[in-house]
């Protein structure tokens, strides 16, 4: 009784802050748009989810994906190099120091974040200075386009990957890695063969905290991409805050989850597989 009594907080902060936000979402996904823009739960039906997939969206949340799969393979990649090099090359004085360091971006605003990358790759920015001071005519321009958008999105997200990697790898037994250099093992196949399965929860994690929040990220987009493409979370924000067809938002949002949850239900199920095979 009394374990119950400790959880009903945190039962009730879920249900009132979670639950019943989800269960409104459905209600409203099988509404309609009335004539002055409002939600009518009259006549309820599933037209908005068939509208998503007969309509053009389908490639709007291909693209999402894409662009999400990509930052996600980019931090992952980055992420476990710089984990790597903390985790085994650093002196454990310094450990605390990199780690403050490389987590002191997130300290500020998301937005502050993205105007500063703005300020940087615009025409008159830093990055067109160097490249013209390098003797480079005429540099590209990458502002508003896919490679700024890109580039966020990575510089965004990869805090979230080092952190659980770095974390996996500090755990590490030193010496299964020694073990496997002296049974001959070159370097790569000790990292391939020996870090990357053991790690392999930290990995999954990273990879979970960079995918879901990339693939309805619509902020990045709208600023570095200048809104020139649609993307699934720009999708949701038009239908609510310009179209005002909450219904359809409603749908768009309910099929988000879904595709989220699925994907956090995969990695964690194999994931945890192969963890315990390894």
């Amino acid at each position: 009784m009394k374990g119950r009594l400790i959880l009903l907080p945190a039962g009730l902060w879920l249900t009132v802050f979670m639950v019943v936000p989800l269960v409104i979402l459905l209600v409203f996904s099988v509404g309609h748009r009335d004539d002055l823009g409002r939600v009518a739960l009259t006549g309820l039906s599933f037209d908005n989810y068939r509208r998503f997939f007969c309509g053009p969206y389908l490639l709007t949340l291909m693209r999402s994906m894409t662009l999400a799969a990509m930052t996600t393979v980019i931090c992952l990649v980055l992420g476990t190099l710089t984990a790597t090099w903390m985790a085994f090359s650093v002196p454990a004085k310094y450990k605390g120091l990199l780690m403050t360091l490389f987590v002191l971006p997130l300290w500020t605003s998301f937005l502050l974040r993205i105007y500063a990358w703005i300020t940087i790759l615009r025409p008159t920015g830093i990055f067109s200075d160097v490249l013209s001071a390098l003797g480079w005519q005429n540099p590209p321009f990458l502002l508003y386009s896919p490679y700024a958008v890109l580039l966020g999105m990575v510089y965004n997200y990869l805090p979230y990957m080092v952190l659980p990697v770095y974390a996996a790898l500090e755990k590490l037994d030193v010496r299964l890695i020694e073990a496997a250099a002296d049974l001959g093992a070159t370097p790569l196949q000790t990292f391939f063969k020996v870090t990357v399965p053991l790690s392999s929860r930290g990995l999954i994690a990273g990879s979970i905290m960079v995918f879901v929040p990339a693939l309805g990220d619509y902020v990045t987009p709208d600023l570095l991409g200048g809104g020139k493409t649609m993307f699934i979370g720009n999708l949701i924000q038009n239908q609510f805050l310009a179209v005002r067809d909450w219904a359809f938002g409603c749908a768009v949002s309910t099929l988000l989850i879904i595709i989220v949850a699925a994907a956090i239900w995969v990695y964690l199920k194999y994931g945890e597989t192969e963890t315990v095979k390894a």
